[in-house]
């Protein structure tokens, strides 16, 4: 059979994996040989902290999915690419040096990628190479689901039904085992390229509390994950809201990474679903949710800087020293809001955050402090291990009412009722403001309402090592409502 490319360059980015890997699997079906190659890229590592856990989890991650691919190759030459640099030079050069015809990739969505890939293209049209991008992070892209009028969706609700109603007309697939590599078509690397992956000291990074937290990166960890979460996949409606509960699946760091596939997800998901499993709905309505936002960033580019409902920019936020020692303050979990404290405090101690909690913590750094929303945005990019600019972007529109399917920009969270309600004992709280331990599970939401006596047995003083409040509930949603006047007309 004759194939279009004898040989071909898989170029991995957010798809760290073998298994249901489309861009590999299009490589298998089109060369007769492939070469794998991942590319740390300048650009990206440049803006990040020098300690980050997500660069440590993608160079392990690295390494598993070398020794996969030598496995798989059954020779030590196999194996995959490392470079350092950026991707707009490195990939056309070593398409030249390998003699590549044909380069493949995941297409990704975010604005930078978009300059990226059609850099790419346009330097391997040059060298009569092509590069061929694939579906693969998600189940519907772009414009792959529209409504009846022919246009993108901005509300979820009737994009879910679709969305459904597509995946009941061609139900979810993910690749079985004889879709796997074979062995004899990975591509042995020039010796030049036959290192291994650089270390994080070799990146000038220092390292993390990654393994400390238990994070397994690269494709065993995912099915670790995977096979913890099915057993309880079917409650997750009753488990999902209670960040002291183990409830959600935990996997959004390697979807992020691309260490698991979202067809793998969706097709367990949606056989609980057909086998009538509320809590199986709810997840799935869950990675619907991943699909809508990647294609509101497809669809309403400009969303990505400032509102979806561009009326909503009117809004004044707060600003000055006072805006900058507000924000410092939610940043570094000292609001005095036990809840939004405990929140802040897991992100940045383990660089992760119940759902559940980045709703409340966003309402009230939005509503409660009056901070813009974007400076949420970027302290999050910064923090979360599954960072996504689609997902945040739109959770934080979310909780600004100025995104699509936003909740109303009058409601307000009261942090003290969601406390009560999502830990109701308090014991997530507990778990990271030790310091409020020795409250009652009814003050430890709001530790000003208990009694000086209570506070010293406790061992708790407000102002000392606990703060007080730095804005009292029912003025600041005063302040928001007022605020939020300038787009009342159009609510």
């Amino acid at each position: 059979m004759h194939l279009p490319h004898p040989t071909g360059l898989v170029w991995l980015r957010r798809d760290l994996r073998t298994y249901d890997n489309m861009a590999l699997q299009a490589a298998l079906r089109e060369c007769a040989q492939v070469h794998c190659v991942f590319v740390l890229d300048d650009t990206i590592l440049d803006a990040l902290p020098r300690a980050d856990r997500r660069v440590e989890f993608i160079l392990a991650s690295l390494v598993e999915l070398d020794q996969t691919l030598r496995e798989l190759g059954q020779r030590e030459g196999c194996g995959f690419i490392v470079l350092r640099g950026r991707p707009q030079v490195l990939i056309p050069q070593l398409a030249q040096q390998l003699g590549v015809t044909g380069v493949y990739a995941a297409r990704d969505y975010e604005p930078y990628a978009l300059e990226r890939d059609a850099a790419v293209s346009q330097s391997l049209q040059a060298l009569r190479k092509s590069l061929t991008l694939v579906k693969d992070h998600v189940i519907l892209e772009q414009r792959e689901l529209l409504t009846q009028t022919g246009k993108p969706y901005g509300v979820f609700t009737p994009y879910w039904r679709a969305w459904l109603a597509r995946l009941a007309a061609t139900p979810p697939h993910d690749a079985s085992a004889d879709d796997m590599p074979r062995g004899q078509q990975l591509a042995e690397r020039p010796s030049a390229h036959r290192q291994a992956p650089p270390t994080l000291e070799a990146l000038g990074f220092l390292p993390t509390n990654l393994s400390a937290l238990a994070i397994q990166p690269g494709e065993r960890g995912a099915q670790a994950l995977l096979n913890s979460f099915s057993n309880r996949l079917d409650q997750y409606d009753q488990t999902r809201n209670f960040p002291a509960i183990k409830g959600p699946s935990y996997l959004g760091v390697h979807l992020r990474f691309g260490t698991v596939s979202i067809r793998q997800l969706v097709a367990l998901g949606y056989a609980h679903h057909l086998a009538g499993s509320t809590g199986a709905t709810t997840w799935l309505s869950e990675l619907a949710w991943r699909d809508f936002y990647f294609q509101i960033l497809a669809n309403f580019p400009h969303a990505a800087t400032g509102a979806f409902k561009p009326e909503y920019d009117q809004i004044a936020w707060e600003e000055g020293e006072s805006a900058d020692r507000l924000f410092a303050a939610w940043c570094r979990g000292a609001t005095g809001y036990p809840i939004v404290d405990a929140a802040m405090t897991q992100i940045n101690a383990t660089g992760y955050m119940h759902n559940r909690l980045r709703m409340i913590a966003g309402s009230f750094l939005v509503k409660h402090l009056g901070i813009d929303w974007r400076w949420g945005e970027r302290y999050f990019a910064q923090q979360l291990n599954d960072f996504d600019l689609s997902a945040n972007n739109g959770g934080w529109q979310w909780v600004s009412s100025s995104g699509c399917d936003a909740q109303p920009y009058f409601r307000i969270f009261n942090p003290m009722l969601q406390s009560e309600k999502f830990d109701p004992e308090g014991k997530f709280i507990r778990r990271y403001l030790p310091q409020l331990a020795g409250l009652d599970k009814k003050t430890i939401h709001a530790p000003w309402t208990a009694s000086q006596a209570a506070l010293a047995a406790a061992g708790v003083e407000l102002g000392g090592n606990y703060p007080q409040p730095v804005v009292e509930h029912t003025r600041a949603r005063a302040r928001t409502l007022l605020r939020y006047g300038v787009v009342k007309k159009v609510v």
